[in-house]
């Protein structure tokens, strides 16, 4: 049993297929990086006030 798993794990791989690769256009990821540090910001500043 152990012999079948091995030998599954070692070419279960030859199988699988990459994904293709993305499209060139760009993303625009300027909108959720801001918003992120926006949240992070508040985060920020409620500890500060909740710990002072």
């Amino acid at each position: 049993m152990k012999t079948f798993i091995l030998f599954l794990i070692l070419t279960i791989p030859v199988f699988v297929f990459a994904q293709p690769r993305p499209p060139s256009v760009p993303v625009p990821l300027d909108g959720g990086i801001v918003l992120l540090l926006a949240a992070g910001a508040a985060y920020g500043i409620k500890r500060q006030r909740d710990n002072a």
